[in-house]
C-alpha cells in the first residue's frame, strides 16, 4: 500500500493527514444536554482507544452544555452542526477542537462565511461532511440523484468557497449508506484535492451488517492509499465502533493496537469445547491495548502450526491441549485449565514487555 500524502491538520492534539497514523473516531449517542451521561460515554470511548469524538449540537441548550463537557474530558471534540450556523460559532467559543458542517443543511454563503471567519481566527479545522441523504437540491436535479459525482461536486463547491476566504484547515468526508457509491465518491475526490479525508459508510446498520459494510468500504479505500481518519458507523454501543475501526486497521497492517485473536472455526475434528473458550478469551482480552497475536485452536491439523506462529496460543486435543509461547510448547493442560493458563501467560508477557 502506498498512502496518498495529504495536507496535515491538527484536531486538538491529534494530527490528521500527512504522515500521521490513521486515527480512529466515534460519535457520542447520548443526549448532549445530559452532561454526565455524555462525559461518561466519552470516557468509555477514550478507554477503548478512540482518538477523536464527535458530539451533536442540535440546539442552544446543547451548545451551552457542550462547554461543560469540554471542561471534563481530554479527547479532541468535534462539534457536529446542522441548520443553525450560530451553534457552530457557540461551540467554537466553548472550546470545540473542530467543526463538522454539511453544505446540504447550511446553505447560505454568508452563514458559512461567518463560521469560517471564526474558525480562521481560532485555528479550528472544519470538516466538510457530505452525506448522500442531504445533498443540495440543484445537484440532485442536475445529476439525477445522489450520485458520487453529485457528492464530489457538493464538496468541491464548499472547498473552493473556503479557499476563496483563504481558509485551508479543511477535512472532507463523502458518505453514502451503500458501499459502492461511497467508494466511488472517495476515489473521485481523492483525485481532485489533497485535503485529508475522513472515511466512513454512513448508516451502515447494526453490528454485524455495519461491520461488514464498513470493513469493505473503508478497508478497500485504505488499501488503495486513500484516507486519513475513520469512523465506523454502527447502530449500537459506540465502543464497538472503535473496536471495529482498530480491527480494520490491524487487518491491513496500518495500526497495531490490542490483541489479534486467531481462532479455529471448529469442525468434526475438534475434540474440545472450543467455541465458548474462544468467546471467553475475546471477552477477557477486550480491554487489552498491547498488540499481541493470540491463537485459540481446536485440532491437530492447523492448531499446532498456528499456535507456534502466535505470540501465545493454545492447541486443543481430546479434553486437553498444549500451551505455546513464541513457538515453544510450555506445557500440557486439561481443557478446563487451558484458558486460565493462556490468560496468565499473556499477562506475564505484557508485564515483561512494559
Amino acid at each position: 500500500m502506498k498512502r496518498k500524502k495529504t495536507r496535515q491538520i491538527s484536531i486538538g492534539g491529534v494530527k490528521v493527514g500527512g504522515d500521521a497514523p490513521i486515527s480512529v473516531q466515534s460519535m457520542t449517542k447520548t443526549d448532549t444536554r445530559d452532561v454526565d451521561r455524555t462525559v461518561a460515554q466519552i470516557q468509555r470511548l477514550e478507554a477503548a482507544g478512540c482518538e477523536i469524538v464527535r458530539v451533536a449540537i442540535p440546539d442552544k441548550v446543547a451548545c451551552e452544555r457542550f462547554g461543560h463537557i469540554r471542561e471534563r474530558v481530554g479527547l479532541p471534540l468535534v462539534a457536529d452542526i446542522h441548520f443553525d450556523h450560530r451553534l457552530a460559532i457557540g461551540a467554537m467559543e466553548r472550546g470545540a477542537d473542530a467543526i463538522r458542517i454539511n453544505p446540504g443543511t447550511i446553505r447560505r454563503q454568508k452563514r458559512i462565511e461567518d463560521i469560517v471567519g471564526m474558525a480562521k481566527d481560532r485555528g479550528v479545522p472544519i470538516r466538510i461532511g457530505i452525506n448522500s441523504g442531504s445533498l443540495e437540491r440543484d445537484l440532485l436535479a442536475k445529476y439525477e440523484g445522489a450520485t458520487p459525482e453529485a457528492m464530489v461536486k457538493s464538496a468541491l463547491r464548499s472547498i473552493r468557497f473556503m479557499e476563496d476566504l483563504d481558509f485551508h484547515e479543511i477535512k472532507v468526508s463523502l458518505k453514502a449508506s451503500d458501499v459502492i457509491r461511497t467508494i466511488e465518491a472517495y476515489r473521485l475526490i481523492s483525485r481532485e484535492v489533497d485535503y485529508p479525508l475522513h472515511l466512513g459508510v454512513t448508516e451502515a446498520g447494526t453490528v454485524i451488517p455495519g461491520t461488514i459494510k464498513s470493513s469493505i468500504g473503508i478497508g478497500l479505500l485504505l488499501y488503495e492509499g486513500i484516507g486519513d481518519t475513520i469512523r465506523v458507523s454502527l447502530t449500537g454501543d459506540p465502543v464497538d465502533e472503535v473496536r471495529v475501526g482498530y480491527g480494520i486497521l490491524r487487518a491491513l497492517g496500518l495500526r497495531q493496537r490490542g490483541p489479534n485473536i486467531i481462532s479455529c472455526p471448529t469442525c468434526g475434528r475438534c475434540e474440545i469445547d472450543l467455541i465458548p473458550m474462544a468467546d471467553e478469551v475475546e471477552r477477557r482480552l477486550k480491554d487489552l491495548r498491547h498488540p499481541i497475536r493470540v491463537a485459540v485452536m481446536g485440532c491437530m491439523v492447523n492448531g499446532p502450526g498456528e499456535a507456534r506462529e502466535a505470540d501465545v496460543g493454545i492447541a486443543g486435543g481430546r479434553g486437553e491441549g498444549l500451551l505455546f509461547r513464541e513457538g515453544k510448547v510450555l506445557r500440557k493442560c486439561l481443557q478446563e485449565e487451558l484458558i486460565q493458563a493462556l490468560i496468565e501467560e499473556i499477562e506475564k508477557m505484557v508485564k515483561e514487555n512494559k
